[in-house]
């Protein structure tokens, strides 16, 4: 079957990765829509679509296997009789869509659709009120005929799901096991039913331990969990990671009986703000020993230290006051480590290259980064650290505000 779930680092040699391509979700982003879906500009699909595909040519061209979102639902949906129609009914429940023969219409638009694979991208585009047949039914209430479009577009009757490109958010490999995500927004929390789909009936992927339920009470997102090895994890206290999670996510893999490896997690307190939303956004590794990270989160940066507690279901907790580098370099087992600032030393520079996402890199391995080409002050001092770069186009994905590191889930990497 080769090779199934295991990401202890985040830098061992790339091997497989999930990967989502934006698709028709984009066409139905309009500026009616944007804000609560949390867009800030519509991204021309055709050129976003290009640059897509050049991520994922750097990707191959490096020996990764890439996978698709989309084709992995349709594998498992085609490989459990009845699936479909039950993800479907919980596609239209979790849509917020009222009115009885609305509901009903909707399943049979979705249900006229023979291919699978078309299926699945057509729930991920979302569903436009001409697309839906209400009749002359007897039973049409005034939610029929209103709409309930969660983003208040009277021209959707089912919301499009244009973040899914940034597919660390909704679900992240930890060790062998899945976090499977509660989204902070509401408008994003069907994206985990694909993450549902996958890893509880895909053949390949079926059957991983969950370090995290969708069905959570509290928020928690992919952006702010970081594998530092196969003991330790950082996550952020964010804006979309409450700390509530994390004592949810720590008892799992402290206490649960799957078999976690994960015995110590970081947690870092940042700023809570849409520029520096999770913690990826403003810190990843680029190699053994180095970080780049934002400048501007040092000045308020907490950092807690999480362990086992003597009896079950106990932490231990201990704020860190030593400088970040020793904080990182003792989780490591290094000697030290060295913290590259994005944008340099120019304030400017480093605020407007963190907002397009200078600060979050995919390696490929120890020292070999994907960045997005515009952040070219960056990109200067990562390749003068010694830095081996390859530099992808981003003038439409990164209209998403998400980087390389948000646009993909690794699914297993090499061990250092």
């Amino acid at each position: 079957m080769g090779r199934g779930l295991c990401v202890h680092s985040e830098i061992g040699r790339l091997r497989t990765v999930m990967l989502h391509r934006p698709g028709d979700e984009l066409l139905n982003l309009s500026p009616a829509n944007l804000d609560p879906l949390l867009f800030d500009d519509i991204p021309f699909l055709q050129v976003a679509q290009e640059e897509h595909d050049a991520f994922a040519k750097v990707l191959r061209d490096h020996g990764v296997e890439v996978l698709y979102l989309d084709q992995l639902v349709a594998e498992a949906l085609d490989a459990t009789p009845g699936l479909r129609q039950k993800f479907t009914r919980r596609y239209i429940y979790e849509s917020g869509v009222a009115g009885v023969r609305m509901k009903e219409a909707i399943h049979e638009r979705l249900d006229d659709i023979g291919d699978t694979l078309e299926f699945v991208d057509k729930t991920i585009a979302g569903i436009r009120r001409d697309e839906v047949d209400l009749g002359a039914h007897k039973s049409l209430e005034l939610a029929d005929l209103v709409g309930t479009a969660q983003s208040g577009d009277s021209d959707l009757v089912v919301d499009p799901l244009p973040n899914l490109y940034f597919s660390r958010d909704p679900f992240v490999v930890v060790g062998r096991g899945v976090c499977l995500n509660h989204m902070y927004s509401e408008t994003r929390r069907r994206e985990t039913l694909y993450g549902q789909c996958v890893f509880t009936y895909h053949p390949k992927y079926a059957g991983a331990p969950l370090w995290f339920d969708r069905d959570g009470r509290y928020h928690m997102e992919g952006g702010d969990i970081l594998n530092l090895n196969a003991h330790t994890l950082a996550v952020g206290i964010s804006q979309r990671t409450q700390s509530a999670a994390i004592d949810e996510l720590a008892y799992n893999v402290f206490w649960g009986d799957r078999g976690s490896e994960i015995d110590t997690i970081y947690a870092l307190l940042i700023p809570e703000s849409r520029a520096m939303m999770h913690l990826d956004t403003v810190f990843t590794q680029v190699d053994v020993d180095k970080f780049l990270i934002h400048p501007g989160i040092m000045g308020t940066l907490r950092v807690f230290r999480v362990t086992r507690g003597m009896h079950r279901g106990e932490f231990q907790i201990r704020t860190s006051d030593e400088p970040l580098e020793d904080i990182l370099a003792d989780a490591l087992g290094l000697d030290g480590v060295q913290l590259i600032r994005c944008g340099g030393n120019d304030p400017i520079a480093g605020s407007r290259e963190q907002w397009n996402d200078g600060s979050n890199t995919l390696a490929l391995a120890p020292g070999q980064i994907v960045v997005y080409q515009r952040n070219s002050v960056t990109n200067e001092i990562l390749y003068k650290a010694g830095l081996e770069l390859f530099e992808i186009p981003s003038a439409e994905l990164s209209r998403g505000r998400g980087g390389p590191h948000c646009m993909s889930m690794p699914f297993y990497r090499d061990e250092l």
